[in-house]
């Protein structure tokens, strides 16, 4: 019995090493980047992602949302997509309800025009995640142990090729992502800026702050259908004109659409969430007349805040007459955030519900694109990985000698001639 438990335990041994041993060429392996400096958006034209839009054609969607899979082993197992489809589309009128397990595209509903595949990627110790929508594989690689810089910007680079949109996923939760990470890293497109659990507004705002145009994505990322406090709290709100797919990826990747933080009552069950539901304000329009910027929105605005550069605020009004702003020369963007009257006693439009709106920023071209890119610095790498790799040979070869020496000594009632 003693022999049997000794085998078992040198395999699990083994099993360990080998997993250890792996993960070690994993990190040797990973590239060095060279990561250019943060510009901030400058130029004498404005981007403005809403203008010309059609406001009868916003689309309510939440894109990160977790059924049963794998066994029951993660978070969500009691939930179903039947289930899903129940509270998200029929109770609450959601127009685009996807599932985003863990490491896996759910195929549920492909047949259904709102569907569009998406997957949360990331299984390591901290909450390093990317939410992936329109994806088309599921990509198994993650350092899953710690990552710096060079290795979150690796996955995000290997995440591009199979999704068409990459969302780095709730950066502030457990330190995921810190404000120096999100200054400096390049090739995605969304920041879950609100989500039920966390809010990651520094985050985005270091993003934009460093010249990054990334848009906003706000949702639930519910685990328990059951749970009125953790349904529709968060909502992306897309510009679409058809309920299609290759629309909805677009609209994400040009920042038609905008975030919202819906207000929940104490003990609020979900007959009284959807009683409420259609009641969420909505955004008329955003234009620009020259260099003043000016919203409208459905309901009773209570406050009206323009956030701008650092994450500064540029202008704070209350009431509906400030719903402008006119862009200074310090102004790099400006982004709005609209907070609604709450009627406790007889609810209408609003109740506490928070719009967070894209930014409109600065640039010069002819059109607004990121020309920051990190990029791989292949002697850095190279060098790296030929002393990473004589490092861990040279660890195994000490270990090999000093166990054959150790058997090669004779023991102490070895007869000496």
């Amino acid at each position: 019995m003693k022999k049997i438990a000794g085998r078992v335990f040198r395999l699990l041994v083994y099993f360990v090493l080998l997993l250890m041993g792996f993960e070690a060429v994993l990190y040797f392996w990973a590239p060095v980047y060279d990561f250019p400096e943060p510009q901030v958006f400058s130029g004498n034209k404005f981007f403005n992602p809403y203008e010309g839009l059609d406001s009868s054609c916003w689309r309510k969607s939440n894109f990160h949302f977790h059924v049963k899979e794998w066994w029951g082993l993660t978070s969500g197992r009691k939930n179903t997509a039947q289930e899903l489809y129940k509270v998200y589309r029929q109770m609450l009128k959601y127009d685009l309800p996807q599932i985003s397990n863990y490491q896996s595209i759910s195929k549920e509903f492909k047949d259904s025009a709102f569907y569009i595949p998406a997957y949360e990627h990331g299984y390591g110790v901290r909450k390093k995640h990317q939410m992936l929508i329109g994806a088309k594989e599921v990509l198994w690689m993650d350092y899953s142990i710690v990552q710096n810089l060079n290795h979150k910007q690796h996955i995000l680079d290997l995440l591009r090729p199979q999704n068409e949109v990459v969302a780095i996923a709730h950066p502030d939760w457990e330190g995921g992502y810190t404000l120096k990470d999100m200054k400096y890293l390049s090739n995605y497109d969304l920041v879950e800026v609100l989500d039920n659990n966390w809010r990651s507004i520094p985050q985005w705002d270091a993003a934009l702050s460093s010249g990054h145009v990334v848009w906003i994505l706000a949702d639930d990322d519910a685990h328990n259908i059951e749970d009125p406090y953790q349904i529709q709290r968060c909502a992306t709100y897309v510009h679409s004109t058809v309920i299609q797919r290759d629309s909805i990826i677009k609209s994400l990747k040009s920042g038609r659409s905008y975030g919202v933080e819906i207000y929940m009552g104490n003990k609020w069950t979900f007959k009284q969430k959807a009683g409420l539901a259609k009641r969420i304000p909505r955004l008329r329009y955003v234009k620009m007349a020259g260099d003043t910027l000016k919203v409208s929105v459905s309901g009773e605005v209570f406050k009206v805040m323009f956030i701008g550069q650092d994450g500064r605020i540029r202008k704070s009004v209350y009431g509906p007459s400030g719903l402008w702003y006119r862009f200074t020369s310090e102004d790099t963007y400006i982004r709005t955030q609209i907070t609604f009257i709450a009627h406790h006693a007889h609810p209408t439009i609003g109740l506490g519900d928070i719009i967070y709106l894209n930014p409109v920023f600065r640039y010069s071209g002819e059109l607004a694109v990121n020309d920051l890119k990190a990029e791989i610095n292949w002697p850095r790498t190279w060098i790296f990985r030929f002393i990473s790799f004589g490092a861990l040979i040279a660890i195994f070869w000490a270990v090999w000698s000093l166990r054959r020496n150790k058997k090669s000594k004779p023991g102490k009632d070895a007869i000496e001639p």
